[in-house]
């Protein structure tokens, strides 16, 4: 199969092409580099898919500058066909400006596991590492990872980490934790590599309070857009 990068438009100077991604789905790629930018491009496509969805798809999962489509095969034999019609929906919603947000506050304990060692490899107290963390208004880019797990920044640089060498092989659900450049929250008890801060009480995935039908759906507190301010508790 050909995977090469079809029909690319440069018309709002980000590219944006498709490939087929296996025989029932396709890969738009809307930005080039992570940031706000991708994020408002993301957020303009997300939309146009939940007002219009094509018809058969099965459900669709965007990513930091990427979102794939998967289709129904009994409806979509050929999901290639309905490519360039997408992509142009997808390049006018990329240009939509949706409405910023508000910030909410989420309570943090900081008594993580890896705060006190972290503190030690960046030559500053605990007290620091947490006022540095707890400073921003953090933006939701993506989910991923477990449900409903938000990927947050801007992650001020000087707590940029690499994740774990040796993975635990369970992390508490609510547990605050930074990886890489992004700052994180798991929602569920699961593996995870990343350096825990400290723990929310605040359930961010709770599947009882519905179904999962769609990425509108209450068990899901957090969506790609939103704003997060954490709060430290005493």
């Amino acid at each position: 199969m050909n995977c090469s990068p079809r029909w690319t438009q440069r018309e709002t100077g980000e590219t944006m092409n498709w490939i087929p991604y296996g025989p029932r789905a396709l890969l738009f790629r809307f930005a080039d580099k992570v940031g706000e930018q991708a994020l408002a491009r993301q957020r303009g496509i997300v939309a146009e898919l939940e007002r219009h969805s094509p018809a058969g798809l099965v459900e669709f999962v965007p990513g930091f500058t990427t979102v794939l489509l998967e289709f129904d095969p009994k409806l979509v034999p050929m999901p290639e066909q309905a490519a360039q019609e997408l992509l142009k929906r997808f390049e006018a919603a990329a240009r939509a400006r949706l409405p910023e947000t508000l910030v909410r506050e989420l309570p943090v304990r900081y008594d993580g596991e890896d705060l006190a060692s972290l503190a030690e490899a960046k030559a500053m107290s605990a007290e620091a590492v947490c006022k540095l963390h707890c400073a921003p208004v953090y933006t939701v880019y993506m989910l991923g990872f477990s449900p409903g797990f938000p990927y947050l920044g801007v992650l001020d640089p000087r707590l940029h980490t690499p994740r774990r060498a040796s993975p635990r092989s369970k992390v508490l659900a609510g547990s605050v934790a930074i990886g890489g450049e992004h700052t994180g929250i798991y929602t569920v008890d699961s593996p995870g590599g990343w350096n825990i801060l400290g723990h929310t009480p605040v359930k961010i995935f709770d599947p009882s309070r519905g179904e999962p039908k769609g990425p509108n759906e209450a068990m899901f507190s957090l969506r790609p857009g939103d704003r997060i301010k954490f709060v430290p508790l005493d």
